[in-house]
């Protein structure tokens, strides 16, 4: 990992348009805002999903932005969420770039009466391009490390 000392305007605007790109993609999923969360993604996107942790092979894939819908609709289903976005690192190379962020995804649900939250510790593995100015995902890999279910206090 190296540890930037200088960097020029554009390297850190890039920078942080890929951040607010992490966090933008958080917000829409806890507001329930499918629409607002595929808009984040190339037309030509991929998005795929593992659920028993790295180094597992894929649940699912999805190829392209339309496709992405029913998958972030599918949030709908949980009284809350709140993803909390952690580290992440980037690396850029002209208008494409790599990433990793770390996330602590929450979900509220009620399950037979019982009020259970659901703790996912997320890793996206991440490729970026920047199209007319604008930086998307252009595959993003949501790597689940582990969950933890047990009924909520709140």
């Amino acid at each position: 990992m190296s540890i930037h000392t200088e960097i020029s305007p554009a390297e850190a605007a890039d920078r942080l348009a890929i951040r607010e790109l992490f966090d933008a993609y958080a917000t829409a999923a806890d507001r329930r805002d499918a629409e607002g969360q595929k808009a984040l993604f190339a037309e030509n996107s991929r998005f795929i999903v593992f659920m028993d942790g790295p180094g597992s092979e894929a649940s699912y894939a999805l190829d392209g932005r339309e496709a992405l819908t029913p998958v972030f609709a599918d949030l709908n289903r949980y009284e809350a969420t709140t993803h909390f976005n952690g580290q992440s690192t980037v690396t850029l190379s002209g208008d494409s770039a790599t990433g990793e962020s770390y996330t602590l995804a929450h979900h509220l649900y009620t399950e037979d009466g019982v009020r259970t939250i659901m703790i996912a510790s997320l890793r996206y593995l991440d490729t970026f391009t920047k199209i007319d100015g604008v930086w998307y995902f252009a595959e993003r890999n949501l790597v689940v490390d582990w969950t933890e279910t047990r009924p909520s206090a709140a």
